[in-house]
């Protein structure tokens, strides 16, 4: 391990870490239409319990002048410095299922050697499948469901989700290596490049997290609490409808991509498991009952002569 790239190393948590977790990583720097990754990383860092594992070294990866910290100053003197971290944690979902979460700033040196670090902790702790999101802006509607390109390793995911597969060359971010070093060596990866309406792309986008969230889920089985989320995002959409219905230029715009997105999306087939008819995603409580019906299902089908 290049132990020089990590500024702490909290060896008892570490040795603590069960093997075969999932891998989610939040790394800003990417696209990131609608705000999606910030969304994510304080979204699990509230509600995950999350505990460190370790922090990288911002000095030898951090371009400090390209994206300085934060200082406050309080009349005449200078407070609460907040310096950029780059961390792994430990973490658990809603049922107390745990996982990993990469999270903080995209180094902007030694790219080759972080990558490095990176696969070693993957071996470490024997991930069972890494997962990342970031957002591109789109001309689709937000009056639909929010699509993804998905990529990686898992075809199953791929085919039952990502709509729109180009061939292009792109700016590359370490996420793309990441996975790419990932797949290369057959390691269980899988991204998701959401499309977000491309007028909502400067705004935080409550739906745009609620798909990363549902992709995530869909690749490594945990479950997160969405419920408040999904209110957010249902009062942000009528504060979007609210101000299109004020504009005619506006509503014709809306009608024009609903009409396209319909078109293109009239032979695919691409819905998750987890999404409801109207594109939500269920909530705990809808989750918790069906995860309770599946368990009594199978105790009721379970012999006294099962094997254990």
């Amino acid at each position: 391990m290049t132990d020089s790239l990590f500024s702490a190393v909290y060896a008892e948590r570490r040795a603590q870490v069960p093997k075969g977790l999932p891998l989610i990583v939040a790394l800003a720097g990417v696209t990131d239409a609608g705000g999606v990754i910030g969304q994510l990383d304080s979204f699990l860092w509230e509600s995950g319990n999350l505990e460190e594992i370790l922090r990288f070294n911002t000095d030898l990866l951090l371009d400090y002048r390209s994206r300085r910290p934060i200082i406050t100053f309080d009349e005449d003197h200078f407070v609460d410095y907040s310096p950029v971290e780059l961390t792994l944690a430990l973490g658990r979902d809603q049922f107390g299922a745990p996982f990993l979460l990469l999270s903080g700033f995209e180094p902007d040196f030694r790219w080759d050697a972080f990558i490095d670090a990176l696969l070693l902790l993957v071996d470490e702790f024997e991930v069972s499948v890494t997962t990342w999101t970031h957002a591109i802006p789109m001309p689709v509607p937000h009056t639909r469901p929010l699509r993804a390109t998905v990529s990686g390793s898992r075809d199953d995911l791929i085919q039952a989700r990502s709509v729109w597969k180009p061939t292009t060359k792109l700016p590359a971010s370490i996420s793309h290596l990441f996975e790419y070093r990932l797949y290369g060596l057959g390691e269980d990866v899988v991204g998701f490049a959401l499309l977000v309406p491309h007028y909502l792309a400067n705004n935080e986008y409550p739906d745009a997290l609620l798909a990363a969230l549902d992709g995530i889920m869909s690749a490594t089985g945990l479950i997160f609490d969405t419920e408040k989320l999904r209110e957010s995002a249902q009062a942000f959409r009528k504060q979007v409808d609210a101000q299109i219905a004020e504009n005619h230029e506006s509503i014709e715009m809306l009608h024009g991509l609903e009409a396209r997105y319909d078109a293109y999306m009239e032979d695919q087939t691409a819905r998750s498991p987890l999404v409801e008819e109207d594109g939500s995603l269920p909530t705990a409580d809808q989750l918790a009952s069906e995860l309770e019906r599946y368990l009594a299902q199978r105790r009721d089908d379970s012999s006294p002569n099962d094997a254990v």
